[in-house]
């Protein structure tokens, strides 16, 4: 048993279309599973994040820096992870994916100039460095941009 595969009990846990406050036969009427009075039973009960009037966690917390909405999430591999494929191969993000040099693309991939390259690869990324441009044509390959 992992964490992973931890599932509740067959029949505990009740679907979104479960139809609450039906009576008291259907197992969840009168109070359809609020309890007895108290502020979380009554209809206007508070926000997620209401902490009862005191100032919530989310002001109480300093406030820094902005985020950016149109970075984008580019994937970095160095020119040393090439080596694994044979000479005169064509090397682009599915084939990358297939040989477990990444697992998701995200925004992009671009290749870094860390090792080195010895075999001939016709390379089609989204980006390079000027190293890894360098190394790969110095072999006799291209790499083409996307």
């Amino acid at each position: 048993m992992e964490l992973s595969n931890l599932r509740p009990a067959a029949g505990s846990t009740h679907g979104d279309k479960f139809r609450r406050g039906r009576g008291h036969g259907s197992g969840n009427g009168k109070t359809a599973g609020k309890g007895h009075k108290g502020q979380k039973a009554r209809s206007g009960a508070p926000r997620i994040g209401f902490e009862g009037g005191q100032m919530p966690l989310y002001r109480r917390l300093p406030k820094r820096g902005f985020t950016n909405r149109n970075t984008k999430e580019i994937v970095a591999i160095n020119v040393s992870a090439l080596e694994r494929f044979e000479d005169g191969a064509t090397v682009d993000v599915n084939t990358l994916i297939e040989a477990g040099v990444i697992k998701n693309p995200r925004d992009g991939v671009k290749v870094l100039g860390n090792g080195e390259l010895t075999k001939k690869l016709n390379v089609r990324v989204d980006a390079y460095s000027a190293s890894a441009k360098e190394k790969i044509e110095a072999v006799g390959g291209t790499a083409e941009v996307m």
